[in-house]
Formats: C-alpha cells, sequence, structure tokens
C-alpha cells in the first residue's frame, strides 16, 4: 500500500465531521495549516481539537495545502469544488479528499481537470465533533472511492485512512448512491425508532427510558449483524396478532403520529419473518389484518 508522505492539510470546514479528521491526520503525522470556520460551534470545535491551527477563508485554506479536506454537506459539496477551482485555489500538485456518503470521485472532476488527485473518503460513523470521536475512529470503516483503474489513487485513499486508525472499504463510484442510502437508512432512521421508542416509555412514567433500552437494543443489534432475519423476535415474528391489535391500540391512542411508522415496519417484519422461515405463513394474514386493523 502507499504511504503518502507527510502532508500540509487544509481542513474546508471545522464541521463535527472536518474538526475531528483534522485531528486524527494531525495524530497520524501530517500538518494541519489552517481550517475554516464561520460559526460560534466551528470555531470551539476548530480551538479544541485543531489548536494554534490558522482560521481562513475556504479559497485561502486550500490554496496552501497538499491535502485539501472538504467537509461538506452532500448539498454543498459541488459548488465549493467549483468555486475553489475557479478561484485558482486547486492544482496539480494536490490531493483534494471529501467526506461525503453521497458522492464519489466524480464530484471533483473540477479538480481533477487542474492535476489534482481526487479522493471521497466517506466515515461510516455519527460525529459529534468532540474530542472522543478519535478513539471512535478506530472501530469503523471509510468507505473509499478513487478513480477507477487508478490503482495508485486507491492506494493513497486507503493508506490515509488507516493512518487514521480506521479500516478502509472500497466502494465503486457507481455503488455510491446504494451505499450511502443503505447507511442513511439503518443510521438514521435507528435513532428516530430509538428515540420514539423512549418517547414512549417516558409517556409510560419511566424516568429512566434509556436504562431499559440500552441493554435490549444493543443485544437486538448485535444479534442482528451477526444473524440477520434469524434474529427476529417478538409478536409480530411469533404471530402473535392479538398482541399486535393491542400495540396498534395503544398506539392510536397515546401516539397516533407514531402509528403509521409502527404499521410499516411490522410489514415488513412480518414478511421478512415468514421468508426466514421463523412465521409461519398461514398466520400472516392474520397479523397483517392486526397490523392494519382500523382504529376508532
Amino acid at each position: 500500500m502507499t504511504r503518502p508522505a507527510r502532508l500540509s492539510v487544509g481542513v474546508v470546514s471545522a464541521g463535527r465531521v472536518g474538526a475531528v479528521l483534522g485531528a486524527a491526520l494531525a495524530r497520524a503525522g501530517h500538518t494541519v495549516a489552517a481550517v475554516s470556520a464561520v460559526s460560534r460551534e466551528s470555531l470551539r470545535r476548530a480551538d479544541d481539537l485543531l489548536p494554534d491551527v490558522a482560521i481562513a477563508p475556504p479559497d485561502e485554506v486550500a490554496r496552501g495545502a497538499e491535502l485539501v479536506l472538504l467537509a461538506l454537506p452532500d448539498d454543498a459539496l459541488p459548488g465549493m469544488v467549483r468555486g475553489l477551482a475557479a478561484a485558482g485555489a486547486l492544482g496539480p500538485t494536490q490531493i483534494v479528499v471529501h467526506t461525503s456518503g453521497a458522492h464519489g470521485v466524480d464530484v471533483l472532476a473540477p479538480a481533477a481537470e487542474l492535476g489534482a488527485l481526487g479522493l471521497a473518503l466517506h466515515p461510516a460513523m455519527t460525529f459529534t465533533g468532540r474530542p472522543e470521536d478519535l478513539q471512535r475512529i478506530a472501530a469503523c470503516c471509510f468507505g473509499v472511492t478513487a478513480a477507477d483503474g487508478d490503482e495508485v489513487a486507491w492506494n493513497v485513499a486507503e493508506a490515509l485512512v488507516v493512518e487514521m486508525g480506521a479500516e478502509p472499504v472500497r466502494i465503486p463510484e457507481a455503488a455510491r448512491p446504494l451505499y450511502h442510502t443503505a447507511l442513511a437508512h439503518g443510521a438514521n432512521h435507528l435513532v428516530t425508532l430509538v428515540a420514539e421508542a423512549a418517547d414512549l416509555l417516558g409517556s409510560a412514567g419511566i424516568g429512566t427510558p434509556e436504562r431499559l433500552l440500552g441493554p435490549l437494543l444493543s443485544a437486538a443489534l448485535d444479534n442482528a449483524l451477526r444473524h440477520g432475519d434469524r434474529a427476529l423476535t417478538g409478536p409480530v415474528a411469533r404471530g402473535d396478532a392479538g398482541t399486535v391489535r393491542k400495540h396498534v391500540g395503544v398506539l392510536a391512542e397515546h401516539a397516533p403520529d407514531m402509528l403509521p411508522a409502527y404499521r410499516a415496519l411490522a410489514s415488513r417484519t412480518a414478511r421478512r419473518a415468514v421468508e426466514a422461515g421463523l412465521l409461519r405463513a398461514d398466520l400472516l394474514p392474520d397479523v397483517a389484518a392486526a397490523i392494519e386493523e382500523e382504529t376508532p
């Protein structure tokens, strides 16, 4: 694997991801020379994670860097790349890296046309923007993408990830949309699901819902990753239509806004349980009827 030389790094910008990855690159021996930060929160993160690093506008950060790290929201990335290229801030001696999961390296075409090496390094992890994220990186993977057929570029991408302490996983350009959809569907909707479960427990008068949910959901996640659909448990997978009907009624009374999501997930669970051989096919109609039962 090609190991990148010690590089001067410019971070655009000091959001939750940029500040942490800038600190991870510094920990690996690279030099973070400048960072862009505007909001109070980003300035605080820069001060905490990248102390004594100069704060500058994005074009100045990029122009003086050998490795330009673009840690921007998905929709903001294309415009920033075009703007930096038009400003003459990118060129043939640079590595330009973005952290977006939704984009591959095609979005870096304006930089590549100027001779820069474009790489996509997406950390498959949620970030708080605090120092503990540096430890969490060691347990995560990065989805890496480089130009098709450019093995040197792929090796540089992988080496940068390994230096930060994480594991690189190659994601071809064409697979990036499906890859990112899978991660967002799992991680983002999991947070919503857990928060809604905690809200229901709070409505039941339970003062520490996280204490109840923590062990249960940790075990469920671990089992799901190890065993897939065979890890399914609960009334839907068992075919307990009466209990499912009761759940629908409780939600209709106490949390009607959650009922559509419960119905959608319960229906998907039932069909997957049948396909996994956990739910008898002859019980599926009763379970499906209970899920969709009209409520007063």
